[in-house]
């Protein structure tokens, strides 16, 4: 990295305004989290065997490519607005042509099903490439800890923005899109939307993040520089192995299988919210469901803001796993009296907000493992250990196809039922789903990232 690059301090716009992209990539991938499988089940009438065919082949598909987006970007050649930064512009418009058919049934039978399970796969394409980027350029823009916390925090303000604007604006625009063309084309069209607002704001990161990464051309030239100089002093130049980065360090792999499964979580909560409130606080006009999301999402701004003071007083690691642990022993307890809704209410809300701290000071945790892989292995780690950030999320969406269906299979649900007439058996295994499995998923990962990520920041 040049040396402009390596002192130049953060801007006011990103110290401000970093996380937009985030704040419509939440609106946009909210679509999908809140309504894909409840879509699936009730307006497309897919069996739920067929739903969890489509969704686990999807989230399998992304969770393996997943693997490879970050060591490949560091692989390639660089483009012209720099390693991480041109991705920025590079894919985000394509998003909303192809999310789009995720929510659209083109006739019947097998035939929509892979249309919508190939929109399913290419639109994660197309949108993880500068997912990862926007996040490996908190390493590139952010040289210190409290630089890169600064950043992370930012960007999960705007994440838990995103989410709070969601919870009004979401339910608000699929209504008013079914009132104009139909429930059955509103996802799509609300998701079409919404992707394209996101990648406006990737674009406005794209220009913030200017000067602050080499562009291609310098990066070139100054790779063949080394290279010459190595061939020089017969030292072979080393090249991008992701699972060397990986191999080498056992506080990264401790670190991925315990945000594992905080994506559980987030994933199995969110996607069973919708059930909850239908089946067991008999929501039907969605009311009660649209102020937990706003409330629970205002919480997370919140925690999302307090995340780089709390770090700085407890450190990074110490505060994601007391997250973990504050978030298994409310749930735990959500279960125990899963119909005092009320009560329901308020402790799932102290989970979101250790939910989004933990999101907010796990970045710093990657950071440090990229140091530590970089050093280990003797050249730039950056991309490929901030890419694998987005492991964790898809292989909590694999699970989330998995375990939602069969929560609601364990409690025999089926869409024909009345929610009025909802049995204590549906009640059971709808909170199987929203409280229960994520409470034991949450706790054995707080354990995983106490015992196995013993990485200190002077490493």
């Amino acid at each position: 990295m040049a040396d402009e690059k390596q002192t130049k301090p953060l801007s006011r716009s990103l110290k401000t305004m970093y996380g937009i992209g985030d704040f419509g990539f939440t609106l946009m991938s909210n679509v999908d989290t809140f309504y894909a499988n409840i879509f699936f089940t009730n307006i497309a009438l897919l069996p739920l065997a067929a739903v969890s065919v489509m969704t686990t082949i999807s989230a399998v598909v992304d969770l393996i490519l997943s693997m490879m987006y970050g060591a490949w970007m560091n692989k390639i050649k660089p483009h012209k607005w720099g390693r991480y930064r041109s991705w920025l512009i590079m894919t985000p418009w394509i998003v909303p042509f192809l999310y789009a058919f995720e929510f659209i049934k083109v006739g019947d039978g097998i035939v929509s099903i892979i249309i919508m399970t190939a929109a399913m796969i290419t639109s994660r394409i197309a949108w993880n490439l500068p997912y990862i980027a926007n996040v490996a350029m908190i390493n590139i823009a952010g040289k210190t800890t409290q630089d890169r916390m600064a950043l992370s925090s930012i960007r999960m303000v705007w994440t838990a923005l995103g989410s709070v604007v969601y919870s009004f604006l979401g339910p608000w625009a699929v209504g008013l899109a079914a009132q104009a063309i139909g429930q059955k084309n509103s996802y799509a069209a609300v998701a079409f939307v919404f992707a394209a607002f996101m990648a406006f704001a990737y674009f406005l990161h794209f220009r913030m993040f200017r000067g602050y990464e080499e562009t291609g051309e310098k990066e070139m030239a100054r790779l063949e520089r080394e290279a010459r100089e190595k061939q020089a002093e017969s030292k072979p130049v080393q090249k991008a192995n992701a699972l060397a980065v990986v191999k080498c360090n056992p506080h990264l792999i401790a670190l991925i299988i315990s945000s594992i499964t905080k994506y559980a979580v987030l994933f199995l909560v969110s996607g069973t919210a919708a059930y909850y409130f239908t089946y067991i606080a008999q929501d039907q006009n969605s009311r009660l469901f649209t102020i937990f999301m706003f409330v629970t999402n205002l919480i997370g701004v919140a925690a999302s803001y307090s995340a780089r003071f709390i770090v700085g007083k407890m450190g990074a690691k110490k505060a994601v796993y007391s997250s973990y642990i504050l978030m298994g022993i409310v749930m735990l307890i959500a279960f125990i009296i899963f119909n005092n809704v009320g009560m329901v209410i308020v402790l799932m809300g102290i989970m979101y907000f250790a939910l989004n701290l933990s999101c907010a000071s796990e970045p710093e945790l990657f950071s440090n493992c990229a140091a530590f892989s970089s050093e280990r292995v003797g050249y730039d780690t950056t991309g490929t250990v901030m890419g694998l950030l987005t492991v964790p999320v898809k292989v909590g969406i694999v699970l989330r196809g998995i375990l939602i269906n069969a929560a609601l299979a364990i409690g025999g649900f089926s869409a024909s039922v009345d929610p009025a007439a909802a049995t204590e058996s549906v009640k059971r295994g709808i909170c199987v789903g929203f409280m229960l499995m994520p409470a034991i998923f949450v706790l054995a990962g707080a354990c995983i990232l106490i015992f196995g990520y013993r990485l200190k920041p002077q490493q």
